[in-house]
């Protein structure tokens, strides 16, 4: 069990990474950075995140689920407010950021956790 948890946060750390080296506007300074990012944008995500969703439900229900992205993005760039080391300059790249980070970070947990 936590060996499973450390390899997800090892994955979602390479997954951010990853997206830092693709998306212009999003930086990481070295792996490290990275891990901790991730530990960040998971605090993030369980403490505020749930709150913007309660909030944007409407908005979500009205745009299909897309503004979820929304959502995601912002919850990136609060994240890399509270991360020395991880920057997200611009909302653009944010959203951009978000998007490929969750497909990306589910490609590669699929990868090693299924194969």
């Amino acid at each position: 069990m936590l060996m499973h948890l450390i390899v997800g946060w090892l994955v979602s750390a390479l997954a951010l990474w990853i997206v830092a080296q693709i998306i212009p506007g999003i930086m990481v300074r070295d792996f490290v950075s990275a891990l901790v990012a991730t530990a960040v944008l998971a605090l993030v995500d369980v403490t505020v995140g749930p709150f913007l969703r309660l909030i944007a439900f409407p908005l979500t229900i009205l745009t299909l689920g897309l503004f979820l992205l929304v959502i995601n993005a912002l919850l990136l760039k609060l994240a890399s407010l509270f991360t020395p080391g991880f920057k997200v300059h611009g909302f653009l790249p944010a959203v951009l950021g978000s998007l490929v980070l969750t497909i990306l970070s589910s490609f590669l947990r699929w990868l090693v956790f299924h194969l």
